[in-house]
């Protein structure tokens, strides 16, 4: 896949900077940030502790390859993003998040589906002139 389109360039970093926010908060959640004294294992358990770091590094590794127009970049941010909200839906009791975190995970997935398509239609007019 061709990211390099002007046409959809920004468009991708915008999706790279809010993965990466969206990573960073992840972060500050597996630090203790506004827990207090409290632990992020205790809170979150082992298992909780463990997907939302694996979530968290996926998505900021992710927001480094779609900053430099990688294509791994996007399939990471789709995967992580994917299961994350799948293992949600299914109701797995160690990913927990809010109705806007869902929501902006929800966006985040729309939007890299959308830069799926728009590179290959590029691609494909390209092809054809």
């Amino acid at each position: 896949m061709d990211f390099n389109a002007q046409s959809i360039s920004i468009y991708i970093r915008v999706v790279a900077i809010i993965s990466l926010l969206l990573g960073l908060n992840d972060a500050a959640r597996l630090l203790g940030v506004n827990l207090g004294p409290v632990s992020p294992i205790a809170t979150m358990g082992m298992t909780g502790f463990v997907y939302l770091a694996i979530f968290a590094l996926a998505r900021l590794f992710a927001a480094v390859g779609l900053w430099i127009k990688a294509s791994w970049g996007a399939v990471l941010l789709v995967g992580a993003t994917g299961v994350e909200l799948l293992l949600y839906l299914l109701g797995n009791t160690d990913v927990r998040m809010s109705a806007f975190g869902f929501a902006v995970r929800l966006v985040l997935l729309v939007s890299i589906l959308i830069i799926f398509i728009l590179s290959i239609r590029s691609s494909r007019a390209r092809a054809a002139d």
